[in-house]
């Protein structure tokens, strides 16, 4: 989604919003932001049905909380961050859960985990790269695909990888601080890939000899 369309789709949630139709501003949510959130639980649980679980959970959620949602942030930004602690919950909590009604205006294909690669793009490679990837803890996942593939600022990271459910704000030193933290982790991530290509013998050169930005992870 290019930016200007996130920018009106923002202002169309809150519109719904400031109307007082919460249930209409969950289901413009969800079908502008739904496909994106799914993939990025897909990525992080590995599993087709608690993918689904974790997003039946982030709905139930999304629409329980965004009465007292206070626009600190984007709704982006916030959404994330439940769509975050919902994956938490299932991994911790992996039984089956009957899902709302809300999910059911998603098309299957959004729930289902796709490839980020065309078929005629991958090679082994590729897919030995995307191993390392996938061999990573959600954690580190999550860091990952929230930075690097959904293109979140450090401070966005920041304020969807904080515990808990709510809006809490942090204080601006705070919000520095943990993005400075995450930041750091990020470049440790990094060097732990890189260290399994080199030992998968997937490079071979020296890091300084790969052009790049920080938040481009070679792997």
């Amino acid at each position: 989604m290019q930016l200007e369309e996130r920018e009106k789709l923002e202002q169309e949630i809150q519109e719904l919003c400031r109307q007082g139709d919460m249930a209409g501003a969950v289901e413009r949510a969800l079908e502008g932001y739904g496909q994106e959130i799914m993939r990025l639980m897909a990525s992080v649980l590995h599993d087709y049905e608690r993918s689904r679980d974790a997003f039946s959970l982030f709905s139930e959620n999304l629409l329980r909380g965004l009465p007292g949602f206070r626009w600190e942030s984007s709704f982006r930004t916030w959404a994330y961050r439940l769509a975050r602690n919902a994956c938490y919950q299932v991994m911790h909590a992996p039984a089956g859960r009957e899902q709302p009604m809300s999910i059911s205006r998603l098309p299957d294909e959004a729930l289902k985990p796709r490839s980020e690669t065309r078929p005629w793009q991958r090679t082994s490679v590729k897919e030995r790269f995307r191993a390392l990837r996938e061999s990573l803890d959600p954690q580190e996942r999550m860091l990952l695909l929230l930075r690097v593939d959904q293109r979140l600022s450090w401070e966005e990271v920041a304020r969807v990888m904080s515990d808990g459910d709510g809006e809490e704000a942090l204080t601006d030193a705070g919000l520095k601080r943990r993005a400075a933290a995450l930041r750091q982790q990020f470049q440790r991530i990094k060097t732990h890939l890189r260290t399994l290509a080199q030992e998968e013998g997937l490079i071979t050169e020296p890091e300084d000899s790969h052009p790049g930005t920080e938040d481009s992870p070679r792997v």
